[in-house]
């Protein structure tokens, strides 16, 4: 009788050659074969690996995709979460807006630079090193707000925005590959969903410790035990990003696992950059939706939120508005992954929510707005939230974090339809966070040149509103039930999979 570790390595080897004549079509021809390095080749699904076991009775094997894509959500929970919990507070937290602007247009103009390559420095660089990369940036720029707060050093706060936009450039491509190729068609809104309510989750935490620690404090400073704390947590986050598998370890809920094509060099890299750029020109549309998408944080941050409310109403407003964000990214993903429609009728239909989401919302914020200057804003009696006229206020922030969370998990969900390889998506990804950052850095110096807060309303709403219009031919009309360049194997390799999991469980048994 023949052994069962045998059978299971027998297994194991036929996956391995199924796969190698589905990796390599092309490999009596020698050009295609040295442009990629076939790394796949070597894949050999072991059952018995730590990362393919259950680690926990009620969770599913560490290398299983929704685990990863959860574990990412904790990643991304504890660096850009805390981050947004300190920038929502306005003036990221210190007094001197203008400084606070600066380092913002430093950040988003590195970030707009490398973010439009983050996806090519991730397929090469692997989303491990791309995230605690990016978890270091956010440390250093919590850390430069606290130095300010002691030395009024303004060029270690602008240096310190300036590397976190390199560093955020490579975090959010990561975060765009796996997020987008890790789960199947059918489950991508769910997914989007997951981790936008964990990422946001870390920006409500994150927005309790300055209202605890700042509920007496009447000055405009954030004391140094908030940022102190955020950087702890920023730290924890950057050791938790090596604490993830690499993409080919990785297993579908299908049982197919996540591929990616292996580049031996930058340059082809790049060229695959530019290639897609140039053989998918429809995206472009959405290019003014990826600038926009961003472009409301300066007015709702500064102009709203740091220049109308108290410091501890201003962290309360924090709170919601990232809480809400949990509530839209629920709202949004459910519709988006309903199988009662077809993808494309579910399209257009999120097109249609965000767009007359957005319009209402805004109606709102221009009542407001209005009466509201530059000049007689340091007149107004701030807001406190034992004021009896908050209410009106509170909810007009609310919504304005739910329309965010709605408007950039529908842009994500529909760079998900068009395409289910890891490395599209990277890129994707990277065309996105690049795009959205030259719109951030633009905002943001709108504010520290101090243009009228009637205009950046404006601008606010009418971005968004214009950019879903310009998009409609790809979002309503070119959004299909089914992506082609799906990189899921066939049935064979599923099977295979499946009978090594079977031969392990029959052996231990």
């Amino acid at each position: 009788m023949e052994n069962p570790k045998d059978e299971m390595q027998t297994a194991s080897n036929s996956s391995q050659d199924k796969m190698s004549s589905l990796d390599h079509p092309h490999e009596h021809d020698n050009d295609h074969h040295s442009h990629h390095s076939h790394h796949d080749e070597h894949f050999v699904y072991d059952p018995n690996a730590w990362y393919n076991r259950k680690l926990f009775g009620f969770l599913p094997a560490y290398s299983n995709a929704s685990f990863q894509i959860v574990m990412l959500a904790i990643v991304i929970f504890l660096t850009p979460g805390m981050y947004n919990a300190l920038t929502g507070l306005g003036g990221s937290g210190i007094s001197d807006k203008k400084t606070a602007d600066n380092a913002s247009v430093a950040l988003y103009s590195t970030f707009a630079t490398i973010g439009f390559f983050g996806g090519t420095i991730c397929n090469i660089a692997g989303p491990r090193f791309c995230l605690c990369l990016g978890g270091s940036g956010y440390l250093l720029y919590a850390g430069s707000l606290l130095s300010y707060q002691h030395n009024q050093n303004k060029g270690f706060v602008i240096f310190a925005g300036a590397y976190l936009g390199v560093c955020a450039g490579c975090l959010w491509a990561a975060q765009g590959a796996i997020v987008l190729s890790y789960p199947t068609e059918d489950r991508k809104g769910t997914a989007i969903m997951i981790f936008w309510v964990i990422f946001n989750l870390g920006a409500v935490i994150g927005s309790i410790i300055p209202l605890a620690a700042n509920m007496e404090n009447k000055s405009g400073d954030a004391t140094d035990s908030t940022f102190i704390a955020f950087m702890v947590l920023m730290g924890v986050g950057a050791c938790v990003a090596l604490l993830l598998l690499p993409i080919d370890k990785v297993v579908k809920s299908n049982g197919h696992r996540v591929k990616r094509q292996h580049y031996p060099n930058w340059r082809l890299e790049l060229m695959s950059l530019f290639k897609l750029a140039y053989s998918q020109p429809i995206i472009f549309l959405m290019f003014p939706m990826f600038f926009s998408s961003n472009w409301f944080y300066t007015y709702q941050f500064n102009a709203v939120n740091a220049d109308r409310f108290t410091l501890r109403t201003r962290s309360l407003n924090s709170l919601l508005y990232w809480a809400f964000q949990m509530v839209g990214a629920v709202i949004i993903g459910t519709i988006l992954d309903l199988k009662y429609f077809k993808r494309n009728v579910r399209a257009k239909i999120g097109w249609v929510i965000v767009f007359v989401l957005g319009m209402a919302i805004f109606g709102g914020g221009l009542k407001f707005q209005q009466g509201v200057t530059r000049d007689n804003v340091k007149d107004t009696k701030l807001i406190d939230f034992k004021d009896g006229h908050y209410v009106g206020p509170m909810f007009l922030y609310i919504f304005y974090g739910l329309y965010d969370s709605m408007y950039q998990s529908y842009i994500l969900w529909c760079l998900g339809a068009m395409s289910n390889d890891a490395q599209t998506v990277a890129l994707y990804a990277g065309f996105y966070k690049g795009i959205q950052s030259a719109g951030c850095a633009i905002a943001w110096r709108t504010d520290a040149l101090e243009i009228s807060f009637m205009d950046m309303f404006i601008s606010s709403w009418a971005l968004p509103s214009g950019s879903l219009i310009i998009a409609a031919p790809l979002l309503l009309f070119r959004i299909t039930d089914h992506t082609e360049d799906s990189s899921d194997e066939d049935d064979g390799e599923v099977r295979s999979i499946h009978s090594s999991l079977k031969a392990a469980s029959e052996h231990i048994a």
